[in-house]
Order: structure tokens, then sequence, then C-alpha cells
């Protein structure tokens, strides 16, 4: 199925049933540039060999000022001009950095996405906001414009470690949370070998959560309200992923922790919900305790971009499907952390 959105800074053609074969049908395929990583430029080489590509190494630790300079460079030996396409090819990663390119060179490229992991489908891919990290803070510079098209293909999905499964998983729970109870109680009768195994039953879970995205950024663009909402379990998943190391979904993971423990407290949420939530991120293979440097992660913490001058933004759930967004102090957060740690420890 074929449809289109528009966002007051543009509208989105999405090719949900798509195939990279069917590129040329999108774009000018003369005048367009894949951007990549090394190890799907290794996997697809044959499938990219037509085209002019750039290629940069996988991985967080590589969303970086320095590696939009080499992106720069290779688009003007290219020499890419403001109605060349940029193409991005990739996890979370490649499309948040090209998405930022695209929006800054020559004051702004055409520009598609082609997510190539279930982070990317669900989430990373959708909604317009592309940034890249500071040494300090994930995703400190960024911007808010929307790409010209996504085109699923999930034929890509069959090249991903089980670790990338569960990484893409971590964002369709967030949103069984956030908003829809029937799809947390259908997570919960599967797990992740189910859904590697039925492509028509993860497809459906895919355009659920993709919809879901959709309705969030159609209300709230840049992300004054209920955009907010979407940050369920990144903001200390945030600061795990930066001083840890962790993969973007398990740390979310363990941010969803965090935010039940500070929900028990702030909005009486019932305690069976953190034991449901626990179960289920295990049936995903994701991680549900870690140790932390309490002081270390607050640092961070202070340099989010969300926080206000004494407090940060926190999304809290009331029930499965239901979310607020509450202001906490860094004293209330801190007690939440130390209660995750606790029970880290138990």
């Amino acid at each position: 199925m074929n449809y289109s959105v528009s966002f007051p800074s543009g509208t989105v053609q999405y090719y949900t049933a798509g195939s990279f074969a069917t590129l040329h049908e999108i774009v000018d395929t003369d005048d367009c540039i894949v951007l990549t990583d090394n190890h799907i430029a290794t996997i697809y080489h044959s499938l990219l060999a037509p085209y002019r590509t750039i290629v940069i190494p996988a991985g967080e630790d590589h969303k970086t000022a320095e590696t939009i300079s080499y992106i720069t460079d290779e688009l003007l030996k290219y020499e890419a001009h403001r109605h060349t396409t940029l193409i991005a090819l990739g996890g979370g990663m490649i499309t948040d950095i090209g998405g930022y390119v695209a929006s800054i060179y020559m004051r702004g490229l055409h520009y598609g996405f082609i997510p190539t992991t279930i982070l990317g489908m669900v989430d990373a891919a959708i909604g317009g906001k592309n940034g890249i990290n500071h040494k300090l803070q994930k995703n400190l510079l960024g911007t808010i414009n929307q790409p010209q098209f996504v085109l699923y293909d999930a034929g890509f999905l069959q090249s991903l470690p089980l670790e990338e499964w569960s990484n893409g998983f971590a964002e369709v729970i967030k949103y069984a949370c956030l908003f829809d109870k029937p799809l947390f109680k259908e997570l919960e009768q599967h797990d992740i070998d189910y859904y590697r195994g039925n492509q028509t039953a993860l497809n459906k879970i895919i355009e659920t959560c993709a919809d879901w995205k959709n309705k969030i950024v159609l209300a709230d663009e840049r992300e004054t309200g209920a955009r907010k909402l979407l940050n369920f379990g990144h903001t200390t998943g945030h600061a795990f992923e930066t001083l840890y190391q962790l993969p973007h979904g398990y740390a979310v993971a363990l941010g969803m922790m965090v935010a039940c423990q500070a929900s028990i407290e702030h909005c009486m949420l019932d305690a069976s919900v953190p034991q449901r939530l626990q179960h289920l991120l295990q049936a995903y293979k994701l991680p549900v305790q870690q140790a932390i440097d309490i002081p270390k992660v607050m640092d961070v913490l202070r340099m989010d971009k969300k926080r206000n001058k004494s407090s940060i933004d926190f999304i809290l759930l009331t029930e499965i499907g239901n979310a607020v967004i509450k202001p906490l102090s860094t004293e209330e957060i801190q007690s939440a952390l130390v209660s995750f740690s606790h029970a880290s420890h138990s």
C-alpha cells in the first residue's frame, strides 16, 4: 500500500510494500546519490554497484560533525547540486545523519529514506527529525525536515542479526505502552522468534507503529506538546546509551523501566505494570537491568535538550496505553534512578 502524509514542513510519500529494485520509479537514478554504511555496502555490493555511493563507518560513534564533513566532501566530488536526491539506505544512524546533511547541504537537497532495520521502519525514518551527536549529548544538533519519500523493502530485514531485531522491538514496545493496549497484549502472546518467522504479522506490527508515529507527528511536528510522548524511555535511555555504549533499543528498554519506577510514585501506576513490561522486554531479548553510576547519569541528564530551568519533561504511564507529560525535578529523577538501581541488584 502506498500513501502520502502532508506535514507542515512537507509531504512524504510512503511505499510500504516496496522494493529497492523499483527505486527508478521514484527518483531519477542518474541524479541520485546513496548514503549507506560499510556493513550494508559489503552485504549489498552488487545491488549498489550501479549507483554513486557514499559509504561511512557503521555505528553511533560516527554520527558526528566529522562524518558530516566527510559526506559533504564526497557530495562535492560528485558535483551534487540542489536538484540531486540523496538516499539514506540503512538503520536509524544512517537516516538521522542522511536527513541532517540533506537539510544543510546547499540549504537543502531532496532526499529519501530506505530503512533497513525494524527500528528505522517503525521510528527513526518517520517524523522528520534528523541529527548528529555531540560528545556529551545524543542528537544535540539537528533539524526537523521531512524526506520526500520513505521506501520499505522487507527483504533487507533478512540480513539483520538477532540484536538488531531486539533493538527495533524496543520501539514497538514503546508504542504499545504509550498508545495501544491491544498491541501490548498481542506482543505478550508472542516473542521475537515468532515475528522473525512470520512476515505477515511483522508487516502488520510495522504498519501499526508507523501509523502511530505519523498521527503524533501530524498533531505536533515540532514537539511542543503531544510529540514529547514519543520520548518515553528515551530521557534516561539516551544517557545510558552515551555512558555505557549500549544499542539504542537496549538503552530505551532500560529507560522504560526507569520511567515505570517514576510512574508508580508520580502517576499511581499499578505495580503490576513494571512486572509485565519486564517480562515483555525479556521475551524480546532486551535488558531490564543495568549497573549505573547515578551521579554520572545525572550529569548527562543536566545537558538534556528537553531540560527546563529546574526540571525535565518526563513521560510517565498512568496505565498501559496511556501516558502523560510530567516535569520532574532532578531530585525526583534521581529517586527513580535509585529505585531502578535497587531493582537491578535485587
